[in-house]
């Protein structure tokens, strides 16, 4: 008779990849809509796409954030979050999601592929 043991995986390299992700990520996104609100005030053209798009890599990175918060607790769905805003925090800002991207991705590969067992 064989028993089922559950072994349980420490989730911090996720967590802490998704709650430093997230952060960069709003450092990012924070200097972004500052570039296109200074684009503005000098009467640039095209500031609102860049100042909509600062908005979306702030909602990213707060979504990246709480992938990492619930990666102990629910690991799929952790890792979701973070690939989901890893990329798309790539596709909306690109260079200025160039620390706070590889870092997302990284914690959303690791919590989709390591399982307990």
């Amino acid at each position: 008779m064989q028993e089922e043991i559950e072994v349980k995986i420490s989730r911090t390299a996720e967590t802490i990849l998704g709650v430093l992700g997230g952060i960069a990520g709003l450092i990012g996104a924070i200097f972004v809509l500052l570039t296109g609100g200074l684009g503005a005030a000098f009467g640039a053209e095209g500031t609102s796409t860049i100042v909509n798009l600062g908005w979306i890599a702030i909602f990213l990175s707060t979504l990246g954030i709480i992938g990492g918060a619930i990666a102990s607790r629910n690991v799929d769905a952790a890792g979701i979050c973070m690939l989901l805003s890893g990329i798309g925090g790539f596709l909306a800002i690109s260079l200025a999601y160039i620390i706070a991207g590889p870092l997302l991705i990284v914690g959303g590969i690791l919590a989709l592929v390591r399982r307990s067992k």
